[in-house]
């Protein structure tokens, strides 16, 4: 038994391994093919001997995730440049030992936090002195050359990125998908614990809730990442409008999320205190649940996000008709008004503005809850 669970766990690792491998098999490429070109560049055509900046600088500026590329460049550069610039001065003047690199490193390192700060460059203004400090002989010329190789492969990163472009809704796609099936579990998990009347089950749903963050800064930074891509390829700017509508939809998933977690803490604390609630209020989140899952199901489906309106809407259609035979209470007031302030978020995720969303949940409210 435990050879068979040991030989289980080793497929899981396999498969998950290939699934990563595959999801960055193009931008390993990008990577690959941006070193070799930086080098050739660099080498053969500039005529720099070892220039070992130039595939460093592509690589890095290209990165095995996306992110900010085009800074990532800049930082690049004038930390290299930095960088040599301190340890050319220096080593040829001091020599090269240990207390020599120490102040090389932290005299590159200081200069870099004055101009910017920013972590790349700072990084890059330490490796580069310690790179001139203890590879190169002191004396040896040549600083300029290295900025120039660091440069020429940050420009072939870019240019690989344009010519080679990883997708950039993908990955936005995916980070989406993850965000909108946590939001249903979390009004799954609370209708739950509300029907079941589990306090321990409602702190669970508010745990996960609040745990949530990652998520949404995932799919910013993804939503990042493909707005760049769209800017240094050409052929790709047609999806800008595609990343348009996702950037609306993880507003409005963040909002729906905050809300949930409103209501969720509400819900832990109604039962702690053992309010009444009615118990529709469960079979309402639970529809509402299924509601976010049939958005998330229309991901894959550009332009088709409007066909996700009327489950929202008849949420909205059954909470108008119950309420009107509810003695609400304070608690059920606020779970309402978080449901439908989940529900507007919902309804301007696919595609709706807030005016348009209000008018489409006052219409069933007015003729599903007061016919």
């Amino acid at each position: 038994m435990r050879g068979a669970g040991r030989l289980q766990r080793a497929r899981a690792r396999f498969r998950q391994g290939g699934l990563r491998l595959r999801l960055s098999a193009l931008p390993v490429a990008q990577c690959a093919v941006a070193a070799g070109i930086a080098w050739f560049v660099a080498n053969d055509l500039v005529g720099h001997a070892r220039p070992f900046f130039a595939p460093i600088a592509a690589v890095i500026s290209l990165g095995v995730s996306l992110g900010s590329r085009l800074r990532r460049v800049v930082e690049l550069v004038v930390g290299v440049s930095l960088g040599v610039l301190v340890g050319d001065l220096l080593i040829a003047q001091i020599g090269s030992g240990p207390w020599q690199i120490a102040l090389v490193v932290a005299l590159a390192m200081g200069a870099a936090v004055f101009a910017d700060g920013a972590a790349l460059l700072v990084a890059q203004a330490g490796s580069s002195a310690v790179l001139v400090a203890t590879l190169l002989p002191p004396g040896e010329a040549g600083g300029l050359n290295r900025c120039v190789d660091a440069l020429i492969g940050g420009a072939v990163g870019v240019l690989v990125a344009s010519v080679l472009p990883s997708d950039p809704v993908g990955p936005v796609r995916r980070e989406a998908r993850a965000l909108l099936e946590e939001l249903a579990a979390v009004l799954e998990q609370t209708a739950r614990a509300l029907r079941e009347r589990d306090p321990e089950a409602a702190a669970a749903a508010l745990r996960r809730a609040r745990a949530s963050q990652p998520l949404i800064d995932g799919l910013r930074a993804a939503l990042r990442g493909g707005q760049e891509v769209t800017r240094v390829a050409p052929l790709l700017r047609r999806r800008r409008r595609v990343l348009h509508r996702f950037r609306e939809l993880a507003e409005r998933a963040d909002y729906a999320m905050r809300n949930a977690r409103v209501l969720a803490r509400r819900t832990y604390t109604a039962l702690c205190d053992d309010e009444p609630a009615a118990p529709e209020l469960a079979d309402l989140l639970a529809e509402l649940a299924g509601a976010v899952g049939v958005l998330t199901d229309q991901l894959d489906r550009e332009g088709e996000r409007e066909l996700a309106r009327e489950p929202v809407l008849d949420v909205v259609r059954h909470q108008a008709a119950l309420s009107d035979g509810w003695a609400t209470g304070a608690s059920e007031q606020v779970i309402v008004a978080q449901l439908r302030s989940i529900a507007l978020d919902l309804l301007q995720a696919t595609g709706m503005s807030r005016g348009e969303a209000l008018a489409a949940m006052r219409a069933p409210e007015v003729s599903g809850g007061r016919a």
